[in-house]
């Protein structure tokens, strides 16, 4: 049975971010910044294979707001007057703690050009995790957070903040990241930041469900379906709204891995699909607080 796509009306100083030189990490010189939101004079930095910038001024962010397209659809918010069939490209920062797959997806479709963004940095809170290595190898600029006893040069909250402002991020999306996400950072960007996870919420969701804990706790539950859903970040584990859903069947003989396999294949699908529509301002609000998606296409058809 091949996987269906559902998307739901169910909704749910110093700083020290880490960089190392993606040219050459061994060198005790950091690469040159090509960033135009980044101004490198207004920062001090260490040499060594890993160096740390600190910020003395930083700028507030501008981000453009979710088109309310509603024409033919009962109950959405009217579209604002004036508005533009012009989209600027957006900026995007992805949180990642392992291989970061989702990310790469998304920063591979970016360069292709079939999202109409960049993702202009990595936030992680493991320094040597694999997406953290990959966004090196690419030349994104890789922040450490949250501050612990293992990784000590993480940022606080509100320093994460101004790192993302300077940064002019428009959206953040999580992509295995494994912590749950500040109330600064929550108010700093409401209604902009997204997660994807591997079951179909707001079944096996929570603190505890993740990675191959929610295959294992599907199949053992006897469920016919699985998949994934991707949903508005709030300040508890996966209860805010709903935003898409892919669907993908149990077995009668899956393992937790076979199924996890078959989940991610159609993560790295939807993630994509939903952040291109994101880059496009194709997310509106029913006035029930409902999100949707409006149609590349067609317009006038909402998902």
């Amino acid at each position: 049975m091949e996987s269906q796509s559902l998307f739901s009306g169910f909704c749910s100083n110093s700083i020290t971010p880490l960089y190392r030189n993606p040219q050459n990490p061994l060198s005790s010189s950091p690469p040159s910044l090509s960033y135009p939101c980044f101004n490198q004079s207004k920062y001090q930095v260490s040499f060594e294979n890993q160096y740390f910038l600190s910020s003395q001024r930083l700028r507030s962010v501008r981000r453009l707001p979710c088109k309310n397209s509603v024409e033919k659809v009962s109950n959405l918010v009217p579209e604002k007057e004036g508005s533009k069939s012009w989209v600027k490209r957006k900026r995007l920062a992805v949180f990642v703690s392992g291989g970061g797959s989702n990310f790469r997806s998304i920063n591979q479709a970016c360069i292709e050009g079939s999202v109409n963004g960049d993702v202009v940095v990595l936030v992680t809170n493991k320094h040597a995790c694999g997406g953290s290595q990959y966004a090196r190898d690419k030349g994104i600029p890789v922040i450490l957070f949250p501050k612990t006893k293992d990784e000590p040069d993480g940022l606080s909250p509100d320093d994460l903040v101004k790192v993302l402002r300077e940064f002019e991020v428009d959206f953040i999306l999580l992509a295995g990241y494994l912590k749950l996400i500040p109330a600064e950072l929550i108010r700093a960007y409401s209604r902009s930041i997204f997660n994807i996870h591997p079951s179909l919420l707001p079944s096996f969701g929570g603190k505890g469900y993740y990675g191959m804990k929610v295959h294992k706790a599907v199949i053992a539950s006897g469920a016919r379906y699985s998949g994934a859903t991707i949903h508005f970040v709030d300040e508890h584990y996966d209860t805010g709204r709903i935003l898409a859903q892919k669907i993908v069947p149990v077995l009668a003989n899956d393992t937790a891995e076979e199924l996890a396999a078959r989940v991610l294949r159609e993560e790295h699908k939807l993630y994509v699909e939903v952040t291109a529509a994101l880059c496009e301002d194709r997310i509106v609000w029913r006035e029930d607080g409902v999100p949707l998606i409006q149609s590349k296409e067609n317009p006038e058809e909402y998902y």
